[in-house]
């Protein structure tokens, strides 16, 4: 069967084997289950408009429901390896007799575009999900163990004592905040280009409204050129997933150097662990440096979809509509690989607290909290309070007495003299500083370290928690009942199929 009046010959074997049958094959792993549910709200709308009986309609339905991957697979090559074709081809053979109004004022590029979306939107529901159930394993975690002290570094250098709890709680409020953004980008984006047809609209008053709403939609895009033009929606998407990543890689990155011999604060099980085949007395973690790596890809596929885009004509173009989202479907198993590895990394952690504890009390964390009680207490300015705060420290160190050293109040006293502000009773300005639990009470302030505000912190992250599963429960709820409604519109006219 000739499928276009213009060209007499059927594509090159490059052009089928390059291009064309990759696609058919993803299109029809991915996509199929959409370009149906497409097809079904425009047999509403043709019966509607009159254009189709009732029972062409259930003739119609019913075929589509019996449309499967293998019988398209087997009739490629006769449609052009193009999914659209195959199924009309399908559908047809499957008729008990031809509906030749059927497709009447229709194109594939608004179809095309509107599958695609739906397949990205579908994508990004599982994604959220493994976002909150990676919040959900760090939140859980986080509240374990909120008094444990552990050193915390700035520029790579001890600055102040922190917990595992305060540090987990960090993981959950990025996952949250994904999740979140995700949420945004899901409802600026859930919008339906069927209606615009190749770019300028169609010639029948189609309800754009309804066929939305029967897919699940907000509404239908506003302009047929946009429609049919932009893929703005991939580049929100994968530009979400690409700052999830570097997130995801600054945390890996410190659980990588504080599993190191250097560090020693914190191990995996030997399960999630690998071995060097020349030094048997090393345990290494590649699972860390591959979940690392891989977030290196997720910055690539949004600088990869962008450069597909950038530069082309403002209409549908192969160019943008399937070349420069190649690899979409990627970076969603990449997104699911670094979020299923991160939460069982974050779920098996082990925290070594002796040694963490040991780390905190070798080195002096407690430079903040003196300058403020000299500068509260005895009414040092800040910036010389720092000053005192900083020769006190040296000085001790410099002695190499060890932990011993750190409460030496007499060398405070000499380092307050020198900056010409004299304490009284030097060694009660240190009992707090020295004291690496009294570090940790000592800070009070909404989202600090402190125990009680970390546990404020994590009730507060487990309110949105819930808010945001119900938020995306409720997304794919309105996907599932549309799919419903759809399926309940047609039914009347599958009855009467018969």
């Amino acid at each position: 069967m000739r499928l276009t009046g213009r060209l007499a010959a059927a594509p090159d074997d490059f052009i089928r084997q390059e291009f064309l049958e990759p696609q058919f094959r993803h299109e029809v792993a991915n996509l199929l289950s959409w370009y149906v549910l497409i097809e079904k709200a425009l047999l509403r709308e043709y019966r509607r408009l009159g254009v189709l009986t009732v029972r062409q309609v259930g003739w119609l339905a019913v075929a589509l429901d019996g449309l499967t991957a293998e019988e398209l697979t087997a009739g490629a090559g006769a449609a052009l390896s193009d999914i659209a074709l195959a199924m009309e081809a399908g559908v047809a053979k499957a008729l008990p007799e031809p509906v030749p109004a059927w497709h009447v004022d229709r194109s594939r590029n608004d179809l095309q575009a509107c599958a695609q979306l739906l397949y990205g939107r579908e994508q990004v529901t599982e994604i959220a999900a493994m976002l909150l159930q990676l919040a959900e394993a760090a939140h859980e975690r986080a509240a374990q163990d909120v008094i444990s002290p552990m050193p915390g570094y700035t520029h790579l250098q001890a600055a102040q004592i922190v917990t595992p709890g305060f540090y987990l709680s960090a993981v959950a409020e990025h996952a949250l905040g994904v999740a979140s953004r995700l949420l945004g980008t899901y409802d600026r984006i859930n919008y339906a280009q069927l209606g615009a047809g190749p770019m300028a609209g169609q010639e029948l008053a189609w309800d754009r409204d309804w066929l939305a709403q029967a897919i699940g939609c907000t509404g239908p895009v506003p302009h047929a050129l946009v429609a049919v033009a932009s893929r703005d929606w991939l580049l929100d998407i994968a530009a979400d997933i690409a700052s999830a990543g570097v997130g995801f890689s600054r945390f890996l990155t410190d659980l990588m150097a504080w599993s190191s011999s250097a560090y020693g604060l914190v191990e995996l099980p030997d399960e999630l662990a690998g071995i060097s085949a020349a030094m048997p007395q090393k345990k290494n973690y590649p699972l860390l440096e591959r979940l690392r790596g891989r977030t290196a890809h997720l910055t690539a596929f949004y600088v990869d979809f962008a450069t597909g885009q950038r530069n082309t004509p403002y209409s549908n173009m192969v160019e943008v509509s399937k070349e420069a989202g190649l690899h979409a479907s990627t970076m969603f198993d990449t997104a699911r690989s670094v979020l299923a590895g991160f939460t069982l990394v974050v779920d098996r952690l082990q925290w070594r607290t002796d040694r963490m504890r040991a780390v905190c009390e070798e080195d002096h964390f407690g430079g903040f909290s003196l300058a403020n009680e000299l500068t509260l207490r005895a009414g040092v300015p800040w910036r010389t309070a720092q000053v005192i705060a900083g020769r006190y420290v040296t000085a001790v160190l410099t002695e190499g007495a060890g932990r011993a050293g750190l409460s030496d109040p007499a060398a405070l006293a000499a380092a307050a003299r020198e900056a010409g502000y004299p304490v009284k009773d030097p060694a009660s300005y240190l009992a707090n500083s020295t004291d690496v639990d009294a570090q940790l009470r000592a800070k009070v302030s909404a989202g600090s370290a402190g125990p009680a505000s970390v546990l404020v912190l994590l009730a507060e992250q487990r309110n949105r928690l819930d808010v945001l599963t119900a938020e995306w429960r409720n997304r794919r709820a309105t996907v599932r009942n549309a799919i419903t409604a759809t399926d309940a519109a047609l039914s009347p006219a599958v009855g009467s199929a018969g």
